[in-house]
């Protein structure tokens, strides 16, 4: 059953109980299901030690896939929509449910850098979550279970290359930035011996 087809109604009749009663304790149906989420472990993971960056993060993302793939992962797929029209809801969702998996990246990352495999400049990039949040989009655009092949190709083809690579180049200052003088680019040009630039 998906979110689109949880309805309090359906809640109170399987827990044997009023709608009223539901909806003492919670205001909707999305604050219901981030309870069960709760209570069903689903914000929870399990940082894996595997001893590599390569072993720990592939050991992640099949955690998470492995909860997308249960009856409660299909229902949150359902709720981006209650994200895009309650602004605070969309804040709760992010605090409980989106940050779970880069934050277990991020300690995973922060053994690499302990064990001289990634540089520490990787751990305030955005490049850090870049496997939690390819696995994310994988499951939002085409839902569970997510392929074990497709976990080891954003590991293998994209992640490790991304926080493995050198530090990029810091960007160029523009020429206002280093002091230089602006020209509107609709003003011809102005030679050394043009107007106002002569003796």
């Amino acid at each position: 059953m998906g979110y689109a087809a949880l309805t309090m109604e359906r809640v109170a009749a399987r827990a044997r109980t009023s709608k009223a009663a539901l909806y003492r304790r919670w205001t909707g149906r999305a604050e219901l299901v981030l309870d069960a989420c709760k209570i069903r472990g689903f914000s929870e993971l399990d940082v894996p030690d595997t001893g590599t960056l390569r072993g720990d993060v592939i050991a992640l993302l099949r955690q998470m896939s492995a909860k997308m793939a249960t009856p409660i992962g299909g229902i949150l797929r359902g709720l981006l929509g209650e994200m895009t029209r309650d602004p605070e809801f969309a804040r709760l969702i992010r605090e409980r449910i989106h940050s779970v998996g880069p934050m277990g990246v991020r300690g995973i990352l922060q053994r690499a850098v302990e064990r001289g495999e990634v540089e520490p400049w990787v751990l305030g990039s955005r490049r850090a979550t870049v496997a939690t949040d390819l696995l994310r989009n994988e499951f939002l655009l085409f839902g569970a279970p997510v392929e074990d092949e497709t976990v080891v190709e954003i590991v293998d083809d994209v992640y490790l290359p991304l926080v493995l690579a050198p530090a990029p180049e810091p960007v160029r200052g523009s020429a206002k930035s280093a002091g230089e003088p602006v020209r509107n680019p609709a003003e011809p040009e102005r030679s050394a011996g043009g107007p106002g630039n002569g003796p």
